[in-house]
């Protein structure tokens, strides 16, 4: 499985060096990512996520009886491409992931759903600074 999620690296990087745009694999990839940093083994990852799509509306899987919702951003590394926003969770554990341009995992965050809405319910935008502040993964 980790040749796997390293062939869809390389496919994108190789993208994004022909065509200047790497193609959308962030999703995909901080889901699996975010499932191995918990403990989940690949095998249970997989089971999680059986029979959901791209589209499945809720957690981005479930684990131990807790559901998670996974954000993650990828800056490029051209010019502005630095993270100032983040995206907003809804009522699961949120899990944040921060990658290089390579898709290396150079941070990521735990926040359970109720320090998060305590934390950030009242706040329109989210800078990685306020994820920072919840429990290290990595």
């Amino acid at each position: 499985m980790k040749n796997l999620r390293q062939q869809l690296v390389d496919a994108a990087l190789a993208w994004e060096q022909a065509f200047c745009n790497a193609p959308a694999i962030t999703s995909a990839l901080s889901e699996l990512d975010a499932a191995l940093l918990i403990g989940m083994t690949h095998e249970q990852y997989c089971a999680a996520v059986q029979g959901t799509t791209a589209v499945s509306k809720g957690a981005d899987f479930a684990f131990d009886g807790v559901r998670y919702q996974v954000k993650a951003n990828r800056p490029s590394g051209k010019p502005g491409s630095f993270v100032t926003k983040v995206p907003k969770a809804s009522n699961y554990e949120l899990i944040w992931i921060l990658y290089n341009r390579r898709y290396e995992i150079q941070e990521a965050w735990l926040w359970e759903v109720r320090a998060y809405k305590e934390a950030f319910d009242a706040l329109a935008r989210l800078s990685p600074d306020h994820y920072r502040k919840g429990i290290p993964l990595k």
